[in-house]
């Protein structure tokens, strides 16, 4: 059944959480009896922040050789097709869909553009799954597809989501533990311990590499859909990115035992933040939103660039940079309770509990706490990602998104918890 074919919503679009406009489809325009007697499906396409990472209640995923692989333990190889993290809170299960009557996520943790057309498990670092361009073809032989989500970009060959958050988390938690004359403490060498710059995130040399990358991987996937799809009629959502963490911290965050974080060593304050899930430095907050903001922007270039290239496809820009507004890691004093991201969590080992507090550590505990995210990064992968509150906002965001008539739209979230898509 045809998207557009079905009634749409006023432009502006508000919602409540957990509330959803129902939507009455219309009837049918005339398909192949093949065509017809196919089911509609929803499917998710990209990375991370569409998988439902950080979520939880995470799904078996089929690996490259057909075999479904549940949670392999701790100290599985990080390659492993579990950790794509398709989570059944991700925004795919949570949005008002009408008509569709079936979802299919096929988004994986730390994907990237080269993942859409080719197995995972071909690049150093992949997960063992195959292309999702290929799930996208197993799932068109059962269903008509008619709701694709997207979100890709964030991870590429030049830099990935996972190293921008672990730079200046590092950086901050060298600061506060360890002086600026105790470098011997870190047995791999010395870590930076400035804040981090725009350039220390991603160059604009690296985010053009990243775009042309990106552009490609979804020229690809739109023309497998125009050639796979039972009816060819099909909305495709291209999703941007949104930051988990303020344009600053609450006040009770800036300052501890007389410390704030520009001078050296504080670890009270370093405790206090890694509690509250936001271990960074306030002058790392802005290149931080510079860097989604160019997320962003890298999006909505690819949905120009995909526009004209194919101009009878049913393309619609969903910027949810401001759908977590209110919900940020510290940007509320009782943080993290109630907000809409998870917090950075570390194990001291692959001992499957997450310390949620760091009081007491000494610097030579806070290294080898660090390594084990380095050397099991399935033990923190979770981290600054949108939680399941979190997705529930993002669904509503993509609900408006398959409803509106317009071609780009923003969601952004009222500090009452509205959701509105306009």
């Amino acid at each position: 059944m045809s998207l557009l074919r079905r009634t749409a919503l006023t432009a502006a679009l508000v919602v409540t959480l957990g509330t959803v406009p129902a939507i009455s489809p219309s009837p049918s325009p005339t398909l192949t009896p093949a065509a017809a007697a196919l089911p509609t499906a929803a499917i998710a396409v990209g990375d991370s922040f569409i998988s439902g990472e950080g979520a939880g209640s995470y799904a078996p995923v089929t690996d490259v050789s057909g075999v479904s692989r549940s949670f392999p333990g701790w100290t599985a190889p990080n390659s492993n097709a579990f950790f794509c993290h398709r989570s059944n809170n991700a925004s795919i299960h949570k949005a008002n869909l009408p008509g569709i009557t079936a979802r299919f996520n096929l988004a994986c943790s730390g994907a990237q553009p080269p993942d859409i057309a080719n197995p995972s498990s071909n690049r150093a670092k992949g997960r063992q799954v195959a292309s999702q361009i290929s799930q996208v073809q197993q799932v068109a032989q059962t269903h008509d597809i008619d709701v694709v989500l997207v979100g890709l970009g964030s991870n590429n060959s030049s830099f990935t989501f996972g190293d921008v958050a672990l730079t200046c988390a590092t950086r901050f938690i060298a600061d506060a533990w360890t002086g600026w004359w105790e470098f011997w403490a870190y047995l791999n060498g010395p870590v930076p311990q400035q804040p981090c710059s725009n350039d220390d995130l991603a160059t604009t040399a690296q985010f053009d590499a990243a775009s042309t990358e990106t552009v490609a991987a979804l020229r690809q996937l739109l023309t497998t859909l125009r050639a796979v799809d039972a009816d060819g009629q099909h909305r495709i959502v291209l999703q941007d990115y949104t930051n988990p963490l303020p344009f600053d911290l609450a006040a009770n965050f800036h300052d501890e035992e007389n410390r704030t974080d520009s001078r050296d060593k504080f670890r009270a304050l370093g405790s206090e933040r890694y509690a509250a899930g936001c271990p960074v430095h306030r002058a790392s907050l802005a290149p931080g939103h510079v860097f989604s903001t160019r997320l962003g922007a890298m999006v909505q270039s690819t949905f120009t660039t995909l526009r004209a290239e194919f101009p009878n496809a049913d393309l619609v820009y969903l910027n949810v940079q401001q759908a977590l507004n209110g919900g940020r890691l510290c940007e509320q004093a009782n943080s993290p309770a109630g907000t809409l991201a998870t917090p950075i969590r570390l194990m001291d080992g692959p001992t499957g509990v997450h310390l949620t507090s760091l009081s007491g550590y000494d610097k030579i505990d806070i290294q080898r706490i660090a390594n084990s995210c380095v050397t099991y990064y399935q033990t923190c992968q979770e981290s600054w990602h949108p939680n399941a509150a979190g997705h529930s906002v993002l669904g509503q965001c993509l609900s408006g998104a398959v409803a509106t008539s317009q071609r780009s739209v923003s969601c952004v979230r009222a500090s009452n918890g509205t959701v509105t898509v306009s």
